[in-house]
Order: structure tokens, then C-alpha cells, then sequence
């Protein structure tokens, strides 16, 4: 049942969307004047909090240069749950077409499944004006939410778009500075994020009904309560073999047949 091949890239594009958000942020250093003196990009990665934490207080090396200081300020995040969202979820044979490989046939897919990604975006200063200004940056952005439009899938259905809401649900930090003496300060702030994302089923190719044949009975009205066909309706597409657009009614024609069967 679930040996069809296919993969959307959802979580990696989800990732891919949500750094680019936060990619392009600076801090400013200001002397007593008010004067800029310099302009220092924040650095983003995707790496779990307690590991770059770690990598930060680390000492470094001044023997060799395999060890260096990490330079604040900077940022990580990462993904720390998944969750199903009963809430945006649509009926399960709601279905999507566009027109396929060949004019014959169209590619298809079901209604998706909506799952909610929490994100955790870590901002590391060693002053709280630095962690102030990268986190400024960014919270008047969120009222509550910030929504994207992506395309799911570029190559097989570029028209069809989606939504992707991220919105802001908390903000914390911490401050290190009691710690001893040789131990470098570090201030974190934490903030969570939800991003409503949707995961697609596999793209399915079918040909196209191009003829239907009706057969209309009265019920009941031969011998031993048979039935007895009172005529036969065959449509088809007009002229054979013009697949327009998915959604052109390719204009159909009727044929009736009103022969009745008299083997009854």
C-alpha cells in the first residue's frame, strides 16, 4: 500500500523558509555620540541550543589554532516538535487536477495533512543592547503571525499555491553573569515559533473518460418483474482527442439510442 515513491521536501523547505527570515540581521556599535563605529552581521545556523552553547563556552586554544572563540552576537534555531492540526483539516476526497505528461492524461492529489512545526530561534549575545537589537528586529514583524506563499510543487503544478502562517508564541531569556569569574557571560534569548505547514500525498497520473454509455430501464415492467431498457445514452468527447485545458468541457457530444429491448 505504501510502496509509491514520492517526496515534496515540505520539511526542508520549511527550514529553508523560516532561516531566510532571520538571515539578514545586523547589530550596530555605537560610541558615546551616538556614531556608528562598526556594523556586525548576526550569523544564523540550524543547530540544537545545548550543543552551540557548549561550542561558545568552550576555551579556546592559544597553542594552536585548531580551537578559536566563538564570536557573539549570533543565532540558531531549530525544530523541537511535530504535531497533527485537527483544526485546518479539509475532507479526505477533496482532490486537486492540472493536466498531466501527455495531453490524455492528468496528474492529481488528494486534500493534504495539515501538521503544526514548533521552531526555536536562539539569539546569543554578550551584551543585552546586542540581544536587544537582533530580537527589536524581529518581534514587531509578528502581530500575531507572519504568512508566506509557497509552491508546493514548482514543476508538476506551478499554479497552485499555499499559505504557510508562522506565528510567535513565546519569548524568554537567560542571563549567565553570576557564573565564576573565568567563565564568559553569555545572554539567550529564546523564542518559539509555530508554522502551519501541509504534507502531500503522491502525485497520481490517470488517463481521461472520453466516452460514457447510460442504459435507462424501466424497472420492473417485464415479464418476472424485469426490466426493460428503454434507450441508451453514449457521449463523447467532441471532436476525439481535443484535451484543452483541466478544466475545458471539451464539448460533448450525445448520442441516443432508442431501440427497445423486447427479450423481456
Amino acid at each position: 500500500m505504501f510502496g509509491t515513491y514520492f517526496y515534496h521536501e515540505k520539511v526542508r523547505k520549511a527550514v529553508a523558509i523560516f532561516g531566510r527570515l532571520f538571515n539578514n540581521i545586523y547589530v550596530l556599535r555605537k560610541n558615546s555620540s551616538g556614531s556608528v563605529i562598526s556594523q556586525v552581521k548576526a550569523p544564523l545556523s540550524y543547530a540544537p541550543k545545548s550543543k552551540y552553547l557548549e561550542r561558545i563556552r568552550e576555551n579556546p586554544s592559544l597553542t594552536d589554532n585548531s580551537q578559536v572563540a566563538v564570536k557573539l552576537p549570533r543565532m540558531s534555531f531549530e525544530i523541537t516538535s511535530f504535531a497533527y492540526d485537527t483544526t485546518r483539516q479539509l475532507a479526505k476526497t477533496t482532490s486537486f487536477n492540472t493536466l498531466g505528461s501527455v495531453a490524455s492524461s492528468r496528474q492529481s492529489f488528494f486534500a493534504p495533512v495539515p501538521y503544526t512545526l514548533t521552531f526555536q530561534l536562539n539569539v546569543y549575545a554578550k551584551s543585552h543592547d546586542d540581544a536587544l537589537q537582533i530580537v527589536e528586529q524581529i518581534l514587531p514583524y509578528f502581530n500575531p503571525q507572519y504568512t508566506l506563499t509557497i509552491k508546493p510543487f514548482p514543476t508538476v503544478y506551478p499554479e497552485f499555491k499555499e499559505d504557510v502562517p508562522i506565528a510567535m508564541q513565546s519569548v524568554s531569556f537567560t542571563d549567565d553573569y553570576d557564573g565564576a569569574l573565568e567563565q564568559r557571560r553569555t545572554i539567550i534569548y529564546t523564542l518559539d515559533f509555530e508554522m502551519k505547514i501541509n504534507f502531500h500525498g503522491p502525485v497520481a497520473n490517470s488517463s481521461i473518460i472520453t466516452s460514457a454509455i447510460t442504459n435507462l430501464h424501466q424497472i420492473g415492467a417485464g415479464l418476472a418483474d424485469s426490466d426493460i431498457k428503454l434507450e441508451t445514452l453514449t457521449t463523447v468527447v467532441n471532436p476525439l482527442g481535443s484535451f484543452g485545458s483541466a478544466d475545458s468541457d471539451f464539448g460533448f457530444n450525445t448520442t441516443i439510442d432508442l431501440s427497445f429491448d423486447d427479450s423481456a
